[in-house]
């Protein structure tokens, strides 16, 4: 098992990459700080003296089609990218109670002094995701709007790249013995490297260079929290033999 493409989206942006915005017959792109609230709703943070702003004012139609493009950034050197994420809306400037709690999702995942500020130096935009879609290995896929709001992200993004430093630096020996145990018969050569960590398990390369291969290692159960990567690891690090193997 593996995450959807909903899902992927929905991590894509919740607010741990760098996005650009795309505002409609207006200049840009424009970097933006966002996350998305638990609806699914995106959230912008928008420097008052900016361009964004000035794009995001609203014309004569009152709405403001804006879309959010979010690359992903692989953790590690040579490992699979989960594509590119785009969501599309109509933007609106938030004021008042609607600001102030939006205010507090935002800072739930992307704390920042600049929230203090709204009002005066920030603004605070939302809108709801009319469309979205995943760009991987040069295909796009349309995802539909409620499937998206429906899916969570994937706890375990936001610690991906600690954990796979700390696999390769303090548990090489455990992981290369765990893939040998599980290609038995077949010989494993060359060091093991992990490449990627989600929710559902774990991606790691193998095979002499220029010819690396790669094997998904599943999760018992999917994880709910990074507080549970330790307990889905388990009979990695501790050379027990219950996991199973999906070609990735």
């Amino acid at each position: 098992m593996r995450p959807n493409p909903a899902e992927v989206v929905r991590t894509l942006m919740a607010g741990r990459l760098p996005g650009l915005a795309h505002v409609a017959h207006r200049p840009g792109p424009h970097p933006v700080r966002h996350v998305t609230d638990p609806e699914g709703r995106m959230l912008l943070l928008v420097p008052v003296a900016g361009d964004l702003a000035v794009a995001l004012e609203p014309g004569p139609a009152g709405d403001v089609a804006v879309v959010l493009d979010v690359l992903d950034l692989p953790p590690t050197a040579g490992a699979p990218t989960l594509g590119r994420a785009w969501v599309s809306g109509w933007a609106t400037r938030l004021d008042g109670d609607d600001r102030l709690l939006a205010a507090l999702d935002f800072a739930d995942t992307l704390p920042t002094g600049d929230l203090l500020d709204l009002g005066t130096a920030f603004q605070l935009h939302r809108f709801e995701v009319a469309e979205a879609r995943l760009e991987r290995g040069g295909t796009v896929l349309r995802i539909d709007p409620q499937e998206y709001a429906e899916a969570e992200p994937d706890p375990v993004h936001q610690v991906e790249e600690q954990v796979l430093a700390d696999l390769a630096g303090h548990h090489a020996g455990e992981v290369t013995e765990y893939v040998r145990r599980l290609l038995d018969p077949k010989p494993l050569t060359g060091p093991v490297r992990p490449l990627r960590i989600d929710r559902y398990g774990l991606v790691v390369a193998y095979g002499p260079l220029g010819g690396r291969h790669r094997v998904r290692l599943t999760f018992p159960h999917p994880v709910g929290h990074p507080d549970d990567l330790a307990r889905a690891l388990h009979p990695v690090l501790c050379r027990a033999r219950a996991a199973v193997r999906t070609p990735d």
